[in-house]
């Protein structure tokens, strides 16, 4: 007897470096029975060429060659076409170890789950990080799935997902999904994942989450460097994310919390994306949530992620304070994209008033605090976002209905 076809979606967009081997590392699945759907996204490189060269050796591969749509709009023609019984999605740089499709099926099978969900593995120059969900791996229906619901999108602490947002590191019956899929607007480019992702999971009875970190994230060096955008037109396509999460809660028990829980998320994403500030009305000049005055103080920033960048561009930009260095662990990824941070242990040689932290994630601003504090900085200099229940709702009001 054959076992349940698995159908994995590839969205495909100007990555032919990439794309031999992810598609090898799908074929070379030991869960055979697979249904692989490339969907070449009006490509103007060499993608093209490459998926009909696979489909024209394997026959479980389809080709959809598409005018250029974007990720959602290439997500829904995978999903349309597929015949599977699960959906799987694979983006098109990154790859799969081996045995991740076998593990997801035997997860999603032997309780009879909706969605099976795993971890993941970042993978940077070489070097590899494993990714897990903060919900522990397990099965959850009834009673304990309604409490993973209260911290899916945002998990106690600020700026946590209980559950990754992402489509890629999940296998999901295509009955769950298809409809949350083909309903999202192909104009939402912030967030898409997680308004699937979401939507879909609060349409199941019984989930599985399980620790494999088989799916390999690549995260290449030109999306680490963050380009400077219009602010004005990246709220508008926040506040897109925002009515689209809220739309798909609608209707769902005010004990789940799920309107805080996007609050959370959206405020996150506005703190970070506009280098710190939070407007909360017309009249005022932003503030840095940082729960002190920086004006005319000597700052030292570490982390050199997206907020890190973005801080960067703002104090820059203000000259509001003086940065005196950027500090990152790894200062080598960094100065790879041609970026000035230094390592940590340059903290010595500095003179500075504060060093900001710059992350949402509280396990992490207090890990680097104890790392400076050994190496000599006082507690008391080190800060780190404090976001306010008022500063949030003003912020959000402000941003979702007067921009």
């Amino acid at each position: 007897m054959n076992k349940p076809i698995i159908s994995v979606i590839v969205p495909i967009y100007m990555i032919d470096k990439y794309l031999g081997i992810c598609i090898e590392s799908i074929l070379n699945q030991t869960y055979r029975n697979l249904e692989i759907i490339l969907v070449d996204d009006g490509s103007k490189d060499r993608c093209s060429e490459i998926c009909d060269l696979y489909a024209s050796k394997d026959k479980r591969i389809k080709v959809i060659h598409k005018e250029n749509g974007g990720l959602v709009s290439a997500r829904k023609a995978g999903v349309q076409a597929a015949t599977g019984n699960y959906i799987g999605f694979v983006d098109g740089d990154d790859w799969v170890g081996p045995g991740f499709y076998q593990s997801l099926y035997n997860a999603i099978s032997q309780n009879d789950c909706d969605v099976a969900i795993a971890g993941f593995s970042r993978d940077l120059f070489n070097q590899t990080k494993s990714i897990y969900n903060f919900v522990p791996s397990g099965y959850y229906e009834g009673e304990t799935l309604k409490h993973v619901f209260k911290e899916m999108i945002s998990y106690g602490e600020f700026y946590h997902h209980g559950i990754s947002t992402y489509h890629w590191n999940k296998l999901f019956k295509r009955d769950v999904i298809f409809k949350h899929q083909l309903e999202i607007s192909d104009d939402v480019s912030i967030g898409e994942d997680a308004v699937v992702v979401y939507a879909t999971l609060l349409d199941c009875k019984r989930i599985c989450i399980t620790d494999n970190c088989a799916y390999h994230y690549r995260q290449r060096e030109d999306s680490m460097l963050k380009s400077s955008v219009d602010f004005d037109k990246e709220m508008i396509r926040v506040r897109a994310l925002y009515n689209n999460l809220s739309s798909v809660i609608k209707g769902y028990p005010d004990g789940y919390g799920l309107q805080k829980q996007v609050d959370d998320f959206i405020t996150g994403i506005f703190i970070i994306r506009s280098g710190g500030y939070l407007v909360t009305d017309e009249k005022s000049l932003s503030e840095f949530p940082f729960g002190c005055s920086l004006t005319g103080k000597k700052v030292v920033l570490y982390g050199g992620g997206t907020f890190g960048q973005q801080l960067m561009k703002r104090f820059a930009k203000d000259q509001s304070c003086k940065i005196v260095g950027w500090l990152d662990d790894d200062y080598w990824e960094y100065r790879r994209c041609c970026l000035n941070v230094d390592p940590v242990d340059s903290i010595s040689s500095l003179e500075f008033d504060y060093v900001i932290v710059a992350s949402l994630d509280k396990g992490y601003v207090s890990l680097a605090t104890r790392i400076l504090m050994d190496y000599g900085v006082p507690e008391r200099k080190v800060i780190s976002v404090s976001v306010t229940d008022e500063m949030r709702k003003k912020a959000l009001d402000y941003y979702l209905n007067r921009l």
